[in-house]
């Protein structure tokens, strides 16, 4: 039989394996590689952060189990803001979860380089660099390989975070949860920069082709993989300045394997190891994502169809997946991990805010369509977490930086022309 001219992604994902791989790319983004970096200005109030940061993911979250039950398809954010707001926002949306993607996956490639160059001595960009390029075999080789690889090591990572907790028990009570070397302030700055450890629950939505009854399953999914990483969160933020206080982890690009080092035999080599199975599952999972959203976008014909390739056998988009891991080495150029994750959260930012947006004037607009899954707590028909969602998207994003803003600024600027210029591309409904 000849194979299919155009064929579609493999539906073989279930709920459980949703819910792993969500769990997978939300836990070893910064809990592994940032900790280190938001301990400086938030001190042994890091804890505090993350529940402020949390606060995103939550009302977030809600909006995007809405949206994913209405519209369950891989090009999840650009289908989302496409329906209320044109083809124009949702292009820029589009691109700039994308960009989340890639330099999310550049990010955590600098935290695997920080914990492997610790270890050995060797070079931090060429570490990440050779990385990303077997990771980009792997995803190359099919989704039921790369969610095998995100199963096995989301426990690996999961198991790592654990150990930390009970290694930390001991040590409860014995520092001031509230010392913030910077305040207030710090606490805020850090949470601004934490954010970067919660992204990836938005990443579930790019897996609707792929998974079984995507429209129950993914927001179900979503819930229980956001729930699951805020707690553990927590309770390690508050077990890793027990053990030794902030002090002993500021700015470490290897905290964990630091405190482990004085905790048990091996253990500086033990978490090392396991950080690097975290760092490297988190940036496969936002590659895939982002290689996802690229081939939903093209398929839709905003993009070139030759982005939207899918190999015969396999069944994975090719030229996505080559092109996501190639911009994702472009930005390693930094080297700066705290620059490169604060980058990356610009671009979640807008994108919540639009997204939060769209659950809000979709409920004017598409009032009949079927919702599988509804944003509870509605007032005069607006469902307030969303509203909530939108303020504190907007209240994170001032908190960034100037040299962030303007570079998230530019990248938000250059989607708009590219996406005003593709305006008139053919779009088919389906």
């Amino acid at each position: 039989m000849a194979p299919d001219k155009n064929p579609s992604l493999r539906r073989a994902l279930t709920f459980p394996e949703v819910v792993i791989s969500g769990v997978g790319v939300i836990l070893g983004a910064g809990i592994y590689a940032l900790i280190g970096e938001a301990t400086t200005i938030a001190g042994n109030a890091v804890w505090i952060s993350f529940i402020l940061a949390a606060l995103i993911a939550m009302f977030t979250g809600l909006s995007y189990m809405e949206l994913s039950s209405m519209f369950p398809g891989a090009s999840a954010e650009y289908e989302y803001s496409r329906r209320p707001f044109g083809q124009v926002v949702a292009f820029v949306i589009g691109m700039m979860v994308v960009l989340s993607g890639i330099v999310g996956a550049a990010t955590v490639a600098l935290g695997f380089a920080g914990y492997f160059s610790g270890w050995t001595g060797a070079p931090l960009i060429p570490v990440a660099v050779v990385l990303l390029a077997l990771l980009c075999l792997v995803l190359l080789a099919g989704i039921r390989q790369s969610a095998l690889f995100a199963i096995v090591f989301t426990l690996i990572e999961a198991g790592g975070l654990i150990g930390i907790i009970i290694i930390g028990l001991p040590h409860l009570g014995s520092v001031d949860y509230f010392a913030a070397p910077e305040g207030l302030s710090g606490v805020v700055a850090a949470a601004a920069l934490i954010f970067f450890a919660y992204q990836g629950f938005e990443e579930i939505v790019k897996l609707s082709d792929e998974t079984v009854r995507p429209e129950k399953t993914i927001p179900a999914a979503l819930l229980v993989a956001i729930v699951i990483t805020i707690l553990l969160y927590i309770a390690v933020s508050i077990s890793v300045v027990s053990i030794g206080g902030y002090e002993a982890i500021a700015g470490s690009p290897n905290p964990f394997a630091e405190i482990a080092a004085d905790a048990i035999p091996g253990g500086y080599t033990i978490f090392t190891v396991i950080a690097l199975f975290a760092t490297a599952n988190t940036a496969l999972l936002m590659m895939l994502a982002s290689s996802r959203i690229l081939y939903g976008m093209a398929e839709k014909g905003t993009l070139p169809a030759v982005i939207g390739y899918v190999h015969p056998g396999r069944r994975t988009p090719v030229v996505a997946i080559i092109g996501a891991a190639i911009v994702s080495v472009l930005f390693l150029l930094p080297g700066n991990i705290r620059d490169v994750a604060l980058i990356a959260n610009f671009t979640l930012f807008v994108t919540f805010i639009v997204i939060n947006a769209a659950v809000i004037r979709l409920r004017q607009t598409m009032p009949d369509t079927p919702r599988p899954y509804r944003v509870p707590g509605s007032v005069a028909g607006v469902p307030v977490p969303a509203v909530f969602g939108i303020l504190t998207c907007l209240f994170f994003l001032f908190q960034l930086e100037w040299q962030h803003l303007l570079t998230g600024t530019l990248l938000l600027a250059g989607a708009a022309v590219i996406g005003w210029v593709l305006r008139k591309r053919a779009y088919t409904d389906t």
